[in-house]
């Protein structure tokens, strides 16, 4: 069943648990993805970067609309990290049902007009529309946009963020980076700050950078009021290292041998998330709603 990020995350807030958003990058992943999303009853947010559409091609995205729709838990369709209007713009265009303007590299002033842009085209057509406040941290060249340095999110900035924007969903920084960390770093949130910002915003709160984090902290987080958490590098990290292994097999060449061992570690990997963000089973909790589009 597809659906827009508003009607999947409100669900999610108003029964204390998070919904994976899981970074998908090509078609037997994306099969993955909903598989196991399906055989753990879970919601599923099928997290889209402009270089992984750009990797796919956009010719993909009708078939992921049709496999959302087809699929017997709810799905919804999220542009990841967008950070311009034109590249909003191309996300509706294209078929996604929720969309991320991330303007937390510019000034306040400017991310909070690029924000109200994002809402003003999005929520006539049903879309829903994430933003971030406060930076992320980032651990190499291979991870998405971030700072050396996290700027954590302010309580009070969020609130008044959020009052001027109308936004769905707000990402915010409390201590987590893009990508795997290097020995040298240690993650750690900063929950007292989440349980602040929980008390300043009413709208689902969105956590990036979800991979490599401790469990524990990870758990905690859900219980204390996040309703999405992203996971890219641990999935492609799983589904990867697998293929590395299949390969040394050099008498392989054909997909269907080689990647189902893949897809079946990617798998391992997200129902272990999905079981930490207590998504498992609350399917059950959506109404059968008219699918978008």
């Amino acid at each position: 069943m597809l659906i827009n990020g508003i009607d999947l995350l409100t669900t999610a807030n108003e029964n204390s648990f998070a919904v994976p958003a899981f970074n998908i990058s090509d078609w037997a992943m994306m099969r993955g993805i909903i598989e196991i999303s399906e055989e753990l009853d879970s919601p599923l947010i099928v997290a889209i970067h402009p270089d992984e559409l750009a990797h796919a091609g956009e010719d993909v995205m009708p078939s992921i609309i049709q496999a959302s729709r087809k699929a017997s838990v709810p799905v919804a369709i999220h542009f990841d990290h967008g950070t311009t209007y034109e590249q909003m713009l191309q996300a509706v265009r294209t078929g996604f049902t929720s969309v991320m303007l991330d303007g937390s590299m510019h000034e306040y002033e400017q991310n909070v007009e690029l924000t109200q842009q994002a809402v003003g085209v999005a929520h006539p057509l049903r879309l829903s529309v994430e933003a971030e406040l406060g930076t992320i941290g980032k651990t190499d060249d291979e991870a998405e946009a971030g700072t050396d340095d996290i700027i954590y999110t302010d309580p009070e900035v969020a609130r008044d963020f959020v009052e001027r924007t109308g936004v769905d969903s707000l990402a915010v920084a409390i201590g987590t980076r893009h990508g795997i960390y290097p020995s040298h770093l240690k993650p750690e949130l900063k929950l007292d700050l989440l349980k602040e910002l929980k008390a300043a915003v009413s709208i689902p709160l969105v956590l990036h950078g979800g991979s490599n984090n401790p469990d524990d902290e990870i758990a905690e987080a859900v219980t204390l009021g996040v309703n999405k958490i992203n996971i890219s590098s641990d999935i492609k990290v799983a589904y990867h290292q697998k293929m590395r292994e299949v390969l040394q097999d050099g008498g392989m060449r054909e997909p269907n041998v080689i990647q189902p061992d893949c897809v079946g570690a990617m798998k391992e990997t997200a129902a272990h998330k999905i079981r930490l963000f207590a998504a498992d089973g609350k399917a059950a909790l959506y109404p059968r709603l008219t699918d978008l589009r």
